[in-house]
C-alpha cells in the first residue's frame, strides 16, 4: 500500500485518491464497521451488539478478556458478551470492540525518525481515556462518546502511513521544532491528516461526534455543531497527552486552545490535577494498551 505522491496532481485530486483507495481495501475489519453501526443506532438492541461482535470469534475473545482485566472489578468472572453487555452497557462494549478492533492495525511496529506506531497506538488509548476521563470531570453526558472520539481522532495518519507511506515518511522527516504536524502535512501533501480521516470517516458512515472529534481535534474553535463539548474534551486530552510525552508521532508541537479551555470552564489548576490524575487512570486501563499484541 506504500505509494508516495506524484507532482502532476492536485493536492483535492490525490486526497481524493487516497479516500477511494481506502474504499476499496478498507482498513478496518468489517466487523468493526458494523459495531459502530448497531452501537450507535438507537432502535438497536443488546442482543443485535452480540450478534455483530459473536460474528469474530477472536474479537469476542479479546473483548472478554478486557472485561475480566482489573480495570473493571468485575465481581465474578463474566464469560459471555450477553452478561458483558448487561454488567457495561452497550457504549462500553462498543468501545472495547472498537479498540481491539484498531489494534489490529498495530500488529507491526515500525520506526520512522521521531515516529514510532506502538507509540502512535498508545497515544490513541491515553487520548480517549483522558477524553473520557474529562468529560466525566466537566458534566459532559456522553463521556464513552468522548472516549471513542478520543481513540479515533488520529485515524488520518494510521491512514497516511498505510496509503501513502513514502509521503507520511517526506512528511515525520521534514518535521521541526517551529511547525505542528498537521502544517507539515498541508506543506508536503497540501492536505492534513485531519481532513484524510473526516473524509474516510464520512465514508464509513462514522456518527456525527466521531467526525467531529476527528476533523477539528486541533481546532474545536472552527466546530459548530451539537458535539461541541465531546470536541473540547479531545482538544485538551490531546493536548494533555502530548505534554505528557504521549505523542502521535513522536513530535510535541501543539497549540494550546484557549477557547477550548473557557468551554469546558478548564482552570490551569484543573488542567494540572487532571494531569496528575491521568497517570493513574491509564494504569487503571493497562489492558486496553495490551489489546494489540493480544
Amino acid at each position: 500500500m506504500s505509494q508516495a505522491f506524484p507532482n502532476t496532481r492536485g493536492p483535492v485530486c490525490e486526497l481524493d485518491r487516497l479516500v477511494r483507495a481506502v474504499d476499496e481495501i478498507s482498513s478496518l475489519p468489517h466487523v468493526a464497521l458494523r459495531v459502530m453501526e448497531v452501537g450507535n443506532d438507537p432502535n438497536s438492541s443488546a442482543a443485535d451488539l452480540k450478534q455483530v461482535t459473536e460474528s469474530d470469534a477472536a474479537l469476542s475473545a479479546r473483548v472478554l478478556r478486557c472485561v475480566n482485566s482489573s480495570a473493571y472489578a468485575t465481581r465474578v468472572k463474566i464469560t459471555n458478551l450477553q452478561q458483558a453487555i448487561a454488567y457495561l452497557g452497550m457504549k462500553q462494549v462498543r468501545n472495547l470492540a472498537m479498540t481491539a478492533s484498531v489494534s489490529e492495525l498495530f500488529k507491526e511496529d515500525q520506526a520512522i525518525g521521531c515516529y514510532r506506531r506502538l507509540a502512535l497506538w498508545r497515544h490513541l488509548v491515553s487520548v480517549g481515556v483522558c477524553s473520557r476521563l474529562i468529560a466525566m470531570r466537566c458534566g459532559v453526558g456522553s463521556f464513552e462518546d468522548a472516549f471513542l472520539a478520543g481513540l479515533l481522532h488520529d485515524v488520518g495518519i494510521v491512514l497516511e502511513d498505510q496509503y501513502a507511506h513514502d509521503s507520511f515518511c517526506t512528511v515525520i522527516e521534514s518535521l521541526d521544532k517551529g511547525k505542528t504536524l498537521a502544517e507539515t502535512e498541508r506543506d508536503c501533501l497540501g492536505f492534513d491528516h485531519t481532513e484524510f480521516g473526516e473524509k474516510v470517516a464520512r465514508l464509513w458512515k462514522f456518527p456525527e461526534v466521531i467526525r467531529a472529534a476527528i476533523c477539528h481535534h486541533h481546532g474545536s474553535v472552527g466546530y459548530r455543531g451539537e458535539s461541541i463539548d465531546v470536541v473540547r474534551c479531545v482538544e485538551i486530552a490531546n493536548l494533555l497527552c502530548t505534554l505528557k510525552g504521549i505523542t502521535s508521532v513522536g513530535h510535541p508541537v501543539l497549540r494550546v486552545s484557549k477557547p477550548a479551555l473557557m468551554g469546558l470552564s478548564l482552570t490551569k489548576q484543573d488542567i494540572q490535577v487532571l494531569a496528575e490524575d491521568l497517570d493513574e487512570e491509564l494504569a487503571t486501563n493497562a489492558s486496553l494498551f495490551q489489546m494489540q499484541m493480544s
